[in-house]
C-alpha cells in the first residue's frame, strides 16, 4: 500500500506486542499497527483490514477466525495464534518437562480441532533414547511423535509443517526459537527486526512472530516460553471431548453428567483399574473441569 492510497488493505498479523501490531499486507509490503479500542486482542495469524493514516496503520476490522489458541484464568487472557491448524509442542531432555503443563497443550490443540504433534528435540543428546520411551504413551493415544535435532537434522519435521499453519510451545530452554531457524534459515532474523520495534527493547519472550513457510501458505508462529496454561475459558464439555481416549468410554458410564470420580459404575474408573487409561490424564480432567467451574462462578 503506496503512502498515496488512502483504501483500506487486508493483511496478515505477523508481529505482536501488547497493542502494537505487524501487518504484512496482501500488496506485498509489511506495516506497523496499532489497534484503536479495548474491545478486541489480536494474535499473529490474525486476517485483518488496515486504514493508513498520518500516524502510521490502524486495523479498523478483524476477518472471522477458524480457530484461536489462547490460555486463561479467572482473571485475564493471553492469546497466543489466531487461524491454526496445528500445534508442535516443544520437549528436550536435558529440560525438565512438566508433563502436566504438556496435557494442556493438547487438551488445548484438541478444544480448537487442532492437530496435535509432540516434537522431541536435542535428539542428539546421550539421553534422548531413554528420554523418547517416556513419552510412547501419547503415540499410543494417536499423537504424532517426531524426533528432531534444531542444532543437527530437522527433516523428519519439515512434512508436518508444510501447508500448515503451525504455533509452536514449549517451556522455556526447549529450543523452539532456535527450531524454527533450522526450518526457516533466514526468516526470523527479518521478523525480528521488525518486531524490535514493537518491542522497544524489551526481552523477546514478550512478543510472539509468525514466520511464512515457502510453500506461500504455510507459516509458523513461535510463542513465548510458558510455565502455565490455563484453560478456564473451556466449556466443559469441550474439555471433556478433548480427551481422547475417554470420549467413547464416558457414554458407558451409568450417569450421564459422570465425572469419573466415585461415582458407581464408572467406565473410566473401571478402565484405569485394568491399565487401559492413564490415571493421571483423569486427574488432569478433574482438575480442568474444576478450574472452569471456578472461573465462570458467579459467586466468585
Amino acid at each position: 500500500m503506496s503512502p498515496h492510497d488512502s483504501g483500506p488493505a487486508h493483511g496478515l498479523v505477523v508481529a505482536t506486542h501488547r497493542r502494537h501490531y505487524v501487518v504484512d499486507l496482501d500488496a506485498g509490503d509489511t506495516l506497523e499497527c496499532v489497534l484503536k479500542g479495548r474491545s478486541t486482542t489480536l494474535a499473529c495469524g490474525d486476517r485483518v483490514e488496515v486504514a493508513r493514516e498520518s500516524s502510521g496503520g490502524v486495523i479498523v476490522a478483524v476477518a472471522p477466525r477458524r480457530s484461536l489458541l489462547y490460555r486463561s484464568d479467572a482473571f485475564r487472557e493471553k492469546l497466543i495464534a489466531a487461524n491454526v491448524t496445528q500445534v508442535l509442542g516443544i520437549i528436550a531432555p536435558d529440560v525438565p518437562v512438566d508433563e502436566h503443563l504438556l496435557n494442556r497443550w493438547i487438551i488445548a490443540a484438541e478444544t480448537q480441532r487442532c492437530r496435535f504433534v509432540l516434537v522431541l528435540n536435542k535428539s542428539d543428546l546421550p539421553a534422548s533414547d531413554r528420554f523418547a520411551e517416556r513419552f510412547a504413551a501419547y503415540a499410543a493415544l494417536g499423537y504424532a511423535v517426531v524426533r528432531v535435532s534444531a542444532l543437527g537434522d530437522v527433516t523428519n519435521l519439515l512434512p508436518w509443517v508444510r501447508a500448515r499453519h503451525t504455533v509452536v510451545i514449549g517451556q522455556s530452554g526447549m529450543g523452539k526459537s532456535t527450531l524454527i531457524n533450522a526450518l526457516l534459515p533466514g526468516v526470523s532474523a527479518a521478523i525480528g527486526e521488525l518486531s524490535d520495534a514493537l518491542r522497544s527493547g524489551r526481552h523477546t519472550t514478550t512478543s510472539t512472530a509468525l514466520y511464512r513457510l515457502p510453500d506461500g501458505y504455510g507459516w509458523i508462529v513461535d510463542s513465548p516460553g510458558m510455565k502455565v496454561f490455563g484453560l478456564a475459558h473451556c466449556a466443559p464439555a469441550a474439555i471433556a471431548d478433548a480427551f481422547v481416549e475417554l470420549r467413547d468410554l464416558g457414554s458407558q458410564c451409568r450417569f450421564r453428567d459422570c465425572r469419573h470420580d466415585r461415582e458407581p459404575d464408572c467406565a473410566v474408573q473401571a478402565a484405569i483399574a485394568e491399565g487401559r487409561v492413564a490415571p493421571q490424564r483423569v486427574a488432569l480432567l478433574q482438575t480442568l473441569l474444576r478450574e472452569t467451574e471456578a472461573a465462570h462462578d458467579p459467586a466468585r
